[in-house]
């Protein structure tokens, strides 16, 4: 018999258990699926799909010309396992893993908790994509007025001829 602490699968790597258990087959931790290869740390800023996150990082690129570096965005699609479970605007950690699907090369390997900053962006987003409408005045009296002389020129005119 195998005790506790050998029961649970390390994948290789410096990063906390989940605490919780699961029996899915895709988990680097309880099933099948190795990682390897490339490491990267963003913020959950989708979880749309059953046991499917878009993360989000940004990354600098540099410009040769004028020597600076410029802000980029990078969303990648990963797994999520039930046993790790991170939801909308959590901070995690993702590894690099073999073909899941046709665009998750990912597996959500650690969620390191909240960001702090997340709500506050997604709100200031709201709010740039709501287009303020130019609100209608009504009619003031001297408009209305201008109107009926019109009309009455033209009555007057009509008239005349």
């Amino acid at each position: 018999m195998k005790n506790n602490n050998e029961s649970k699968k390390t994948i290789g790597f410096n990063i906390n258990q989940p605490k919780e258990t699961c029996t899915d087959v895709k988990c680097p931790f309880h099933g099948s699926l190795k990682v390897r290869g490339k490491t990267f740390t963003g913020i959950v800023i989708k979880n749309a799909f059953h046991k499917d996150a878009t993360i989000e990082f940004l990354r600098s690129r540099k410009i040769g010309k004028y020597q600076r570096f410029e802000k980029r965005r990078s969303r990648i699609k990963a797994y999520n396992p039930e046993c790790i479970n991170a939801t909308k605007g959590s901070k995690v950690k993702i590894m690099e893993c073999r073909p899941l699907s046709k665009t998750k090369n990912f597996v959500v390997v650690e969620s390191l908790g909240k960001d702090y900053l997340f709500s506050a962006r997604e709100e200031a987003l709201a709010e740039s994509k709501v287009k303020d409408k130019p609100k209608e005045e009504p009619e003031s009296a001297t408009k209305e007025e201008e109107k009926k002389e019109k009309e009455e020129k033209e009555k007057s005119e009509d008239k005349k001829e």
